[in-house]
């Protein structure tokens, strides 16, 4: 069977109600997504071409399911990637790293928080409107090259807020990934225990696990950040 179809099944996990069907391309694509925040809390450049598959399988699996304004969000993180890549290999003159790991200045960390604070109120109250033209504008993105896809039937969504969270969060920690801000690690381990809670809630046990290993790497992340940051002499939301 095709590789990149998500009915090409890898294994059958017997968790929750009829337990949950993981295939090659999910399972690859999860695999590539590990590994990427792994090496990232390592601060290894290689991270990216690992982020680079992910959001590529993970964006062919959204086509498949028909969930088109998640798969325009895998298109924003291919270009954080691509970004985040060339930014973490850029040396000085002497072979030293360019960015170096440091927190937010305070401005700028109350800037975010400000950022976050009001695109969550906002998604949260348009979150469904909000999906609804982000599909429009994929579907008419993939039939004007020829794809002929037909416009899903939508359904309210079932937790507005929290996932409003996780999108606005994650975009923002993605950027903040891209210019070694340790607080992009704090933010990924918010997001990835309201993902463990919400998967949970919705039975889909193997994804939640999953997540269950992301909150772990995260906090490691966030561990060697912080002391890497320390060494480097850059205080906790300090004013330079």
């Amino acid at each position: 069977m095709d590789f990149f179809s998500t009915q090409n099944i890898l294994v059958h996990i017997p968790l929750g109600a009829g337990g949950y069907d993981l295939s090659w391309i999910e399972a690859v694509g999860t695999l590539a997504g590990l590994l990427c925040i792994w090496l990232a809390s390592l601060e290894k450049v290689i991270n990216y071409p690992f982020g680079l598959v992910n959001v590529t399988l993970f964006a062919v699996i959204f086509f498949q399911i028909q969930l088109y304004a998640s798969l325009l969000l895998q298109l924003f993180f291919f270009v954080a990637n691509i970004y985040g890549w060339y930014a973490w290999s850029r040396q000085t003159s002497d072979n030293q790293a360019a960015l170096k790991i440091r927190w937010l200045p305070l401005p700028k960390a109350m800037t975010w928080a400000l950022v976050c604070v009001v695109a969550i109120a906002l998604m949260t109250r348009f979150i469904d409107p909000v999906f609804a033209f982000l599909t429009r504008i994929a579907v008419w993105l993939m039939n004007a090259v020829g794809l002929n896809v037909a416009m899903p039937q939508l359904q309210p969504d079932a937790f507005p807020f929290w996932d409003a969270s996780m999108m606005v969060l994650s975009i923002v920690a993605m950027v903040l990934m891209t210019r070694k801000y340790v607080e992009n690690w704090l933010l990924w381990v918010v997001i990835d225990i309201i993902s463990v809670m919400i998967f949970a809630r919705q039975g889909v046990y193997a994804m939640a696990l999953e997540y269950v290993i992301l909150t772990l790497i995260a906090l490691n992340g966030s561990r060697l950040w912080i002391k890497s940051a320390r060494e480097q002499g850059s205080h906790a939301l300090s004013s330079q």
